[in-house]
């Protein structure tokens, strides 16, 4: 046996349920992982946290240029800029899951090779990580509504909800990938691809009224634009579609089969990294 490997602890069972307890048992590994990587990225950075704002405060400015003044997109009377803002929050916290928990066991092997945990814990707490930067786009947001005299109501309090669901909708893909790239490597190619293209054919930028009404059903089926519309009916006051539940469905189904496929290959990572 390696002397360099440290055992903690290996009580496993091959039932996702168990493996699920067990990443409650290990939070606090998630917590210590997490505020590291926070330090590492934003507080110990000369530039990170100001980074992090000019990068919201320019993906304000691009969007309300482009698509409120010159394409003067309709949103139902609320100023676009307050209805698009959070669209586009909702799909970067998205995209930072998939780059970043998509990626967790190829670029955490120093850790996996020498110390046993759950391996389900490093796309969790990359995911947790990015929770800092929806702290940084909401007070964007809110310095937006300030700045055009519009008022937030008590739907602002529903808002974990949506964040939760843009976890779970981020996990659902990432884990896949996780696992996946451990065998084959090419696979985390695919989430530039999902991230440049899935923008497109989600209501981002622009409301989903715009779409011919013979399509509504494949919007109403994609998870991230019910992720959407739930930070805009929370930030924004848009009503909300309850036909945007739908999409959570093949949600619930990615997520269940691939912490099952996790699961399964787990075991061998440690050997094919």
């Amino acid at each position: 046996m390696d002397s360099n490997k440290i055992i903690i602890e290996n009580n496993g069972s091959n039932w996702v349920r168990l493996e699920l307890k067990k990443i409650w048992n290990y939070r606090s590994l998630i917590k210590l992982f997490t505020l590291r990587d926070i330090k590492l990225q934003y507080i110990q950075t000369k530039f990170g946290m100001i980074w992090s704002f000019v990068q919201a405060i320019t993906a304000a400015f691009v969007i309300n240029l482009f698509f409120g003044i010159l394409l003067k997109f309709e949103t139902g009377g609320i100023p676009y800029l307050i209805y698009a803002f959070p669209g586009l929050m909702a799909w970067y916290y998205f995209s930072f899951i998939l780059n970043n928990s998509g990626n967790a066991l190829v670029s955490s092997q120093h850790i996996i090779k020498k110390v046993y945990f759950p391996k389900l814990v490093l796309p969790f707490y990359r995911a947790m990580v990015g929770l800092f930067d929806v702290l940084v786009w909401l007070i964007v947001f809110f310095c937006i509504c300030v700045l055009y005299g519009y008022p937030l109501s008590w739907k602002l309090l529903l808002l974990p909800l949506p964040v939760f669901l843009n976890i779970i909708t981020g996990l659902s893909i990432a884990i896949w990938l996780s696992a996946l790239t451990i065998r084959y490597r090419d696979a985390f190619l695919i989430i530039p691809f999902l991230a440049a293209f899935g923008i497109f054919v989600t209501p981002v930028f622009f409301p989903h009224t715009m779409i011919p009404e013979q399509y509504h059903s494949l919007i109403f089926m994609n998870p991230m634009a019910g992720v959407i519309e739930l930070y805009r009916f929370c930030l924004s006051g848009v009503s909300l579609d309850v036909r945007y539940l739908y999409g959570f469905i093949p949600v619930v189904i990615l997520l269940v089969a691939g912490l099952f496929y996790f699961r399964k290959v787990e075991n061998t990572i440690a050997d094919l990294i």
